[in-house]
């Protein structure tokens, strides 16, 4: 600890107490041994902490004066333990988006009979923080005092002075000429001029690069806290950003004809799902042996997305986003919640994903214009998140919701890495897998085998949640029509390609399974609908139509809205399909080039 040990003749209890106390905090990371979670860059974590407390007591001279700091820590100690012990990881920006965000009438439904409990930690931890407080103010034994205080204060600033200069010029060697001219500038890059100056300075030189990593601060406790909620702040600035620019946003839709018959319209988006993995569209495997049984499913063979990533994709599925602009930030306009809202709907966003992090927010920009959000999943993507059957409750709340007209979201986890964590042990059919192997290195091209297995389960397993969705909504006798879409398929080292996953320029990852269900008694009160939806079964989709089909599938109009783009609607017409390989390319004008069956746009013939 910072304080001269000369200062203590015998350590006192209020000391001991004191100190034991701050380590037991300082030691919260360390956790995760004792779970058989190894604790990342372990050395730089303890050196943060180290250097935090001694910044901290440097500064304030006594506990007196800045235990009042830590009581977020003290309060946040039993959730950050829960977090740990259940899901493997912290308190993170989409936890705290969760608790933000949860009413204390939710909070008490979810914790039921343990609320009790709940408080009774909470008053423990409550009654230690004030006990260390108490024996901080009464004693003056840990005062930092002496010259060796003001040595550190000014090692503490000539270091801040460091990492500002760093920030803002970085550090490290400046970009050789021969880089791409294209390249955006990344703070810490040797770049000059990141951020707010814009002086031409030279970064700092290699060896005076900061000896540790962001992320380890963020992992530190307890003033690592500080450094998720500013995360926090940013994600939340973030959004309220890009919901200002559709703030005043309106369609004007209505439900021409609006009756009080009971209507259930929902849309099911999946994850990470690759077309060709169906057997509902002829894959070898029976990966869909509920769906295929299921009557009234109208099979969508040749859909493509724009782009093969979640936070890109699913907005131009929700929303008037064109493809070509789905790489921008933000967008001027609101979902198809909204219309759905407009037409006297009430509307749910059921979440198995989750809520923030750079790959989440844009997504759930759209989710909040719902008027009812649920993000379910603590455990994020690893192998501690829940299945996407946790997503039936929230949806049996919903459908036994007084309201007649009603539109709900689920948005699934699906076939997220890791494949074998999506699905419990009864799924795991074709082996052998992955399944019960703990981070398996996904960049080994020899586990393709135990990939691919697992990967096919997941869709199994998709199969049967989707066929228990169609249960709970034909049982309720009403008319109900469901559409399913995927946001992005998955490259699996097919042949002899040696790329996985998504987030590069395959077919694989552009064709997306899709289909749609319909109750008879949707049949019966849109048959013209459902006629046109037989008619366009086979026809050349893109993830842009499904903003148009899902308002036409609740008849929801509204001025200037494009049937055309509408495959229930006898005035569809195709239009151009753009994906983002190599720049926008016409999908139906591109060759596919070897095994990773990669999309390249045909060169234009020359006129003569």
């Amino acid at each position: 600890m910072p304080p001269l040990l000369q200062n203590l003749r015998w350590p006192r209890p209020a000391h001991l107490f004191i100190l034991l106390s701050y380590l037991a905090l300082s030691l919260v990371p360390w956790i995760r041994i004792l779970l058989d979670n190894p604790v990342r860059d372990g050395w730089q974590i303890l050196g943060i902490e180290i250097a935090a407390w001694t910044a901290v007591w440097a500064v304030f001279k006594r506990p007196a004066y800045f235990h009042w700091l830590l009581i977020p820590a003290f309060m946040a100690l039993p959730t950050e333990i829960y977090l740990l012990a259940f899901y493997g990881q912290g308190i993170s920006t989409h936890h705290l988006g969760i608790l933000a965000e949860t009413s204390p009438v939710e909070a008490l439904e979810f914790l039921g009979g343990t609320v009790w409990t709940m408080l009774a930690v909470m008053a423990g931890v409550a009654a230690w923080w004030v006990m260390t407080f108490r024996a901080a103010r009464q004693t003056r034994g840990l005062d930092w005092q002496g010259a060796s205080r003001w040595v550190a204060l000014a090692l503490l600033g000539g270091f801040a002075l460091l990492a500002a200069y760093a920030w803002e010029f970085g550090a490290g060697k400046i970009p050789s000429s021969s880089a791409s001219a294209s390249a955006p500038a990344q703070a810490g890059d040797g770049s000059r001029g990141a951020h707010a100056t814009g002086w031409p300075l030279p970064p700092l030189p290699q060896w005076a690069r900061p000896p540790v990593h962001f992320k380890s601060f963020i992992d530190s406790w307890p003033f690592g806290l500080a450094a998720r909620g500013i995360d926090f702040y940013r994600e939340r600035r973030y959004l309220a950003q890009l919901n200002e620019t559709s703030r005043h946003f309106r369609f004007g839709a209505d439900q021409p004809g609006a009756d009080d018959v009971p209507e259930t319209i929902v849309l099911v988006i999946g994850e990470s799902s690759r077309q060709d993995r169906w057997s509902l569209f002829g894959y070898g495997r029976e990966t869909n042996p509920l769906l295929a049984r299921e009557a009234n499913l109208v099979p969508l063979p040749d859909v493509i997305t724009a782009v093969s990533a979640t936070r890109l994709s699913v907005p131009v599925i929700i929303s008037r986003k064109p493809a070509r602009q789905s790489l921008k930030d933000g967008f001027s306009e609101k979902s198809f919640i909204t219309a759905y809202k407009e037409a006297g709907f009430r509307t749910w966003w059921l979440s198995n994903q989750i809520s923030f992090g750079k790959f989440d927010t844009p997504v759930s920009v759209f989710a909040r214009e719902a008027d009812v959000v649920q993000f379910t999943n603590l455990g994020g993507f690893s192998d501690k998140s829940t299945l996407d059957e946790v997503l039936f409750e929230p949806l049996r709340v919903a459908m036994a919701d007084r309201t007649p007209k009603k539109l709900i979201v689920l948005h699934t986890l699906g076939s997220h890495w890791n494949y074998s964590q999506r699905h419990p042990q009864s799924f795991d059919r074709w082996q052998p897998s992955l399944f019960g192997i703990d981070k398996p290195v996904y960049t080994d091209i020899a586990i393709k085998p135990r990939l691919n297995n697992s990967y096919d389960n997941t869709i199994l397993y998709t199969d049967w949640f989707l066929a228990q969705v169609l249960d709970r909504l034909e049982s309720a006798r009403q008319p109900a029509a469901l559409l399913y879409v995927a946001d992005h398929g998955q490259t699996l080292y097919d042949g002899a390609c040696r790329i996985a996953f998504h987030g590069h320029n395959t077919q694989y990852e552009f064709r997306v399974p899709a289909f749609m269900w319909y109750s008879e008694q949707y049949g019966d009160r849109y048959p013209d609908k459902v006629r046109q939806l037989h008619r366009h079964r086979k026809a050349k989709l893109a993830t842009e139509n499904m903003f148009h089909t899902l308002l036409d599938m609740a008849d929801i109009r509204y001025p200037a809205d494009r049937l055309e783009w509408s495959f229930l609607s006898p005035t569809f017409k195709r239009h151009t399909r753009w994906v983002d390989s190599y720049g926008w390319t016409d999908y139906d004008n591109a060759t596919l080039k070897g095994d990773c069956r990669e999309v390249i746009a045909k060169k234009p013939k020359k006129r003569r």
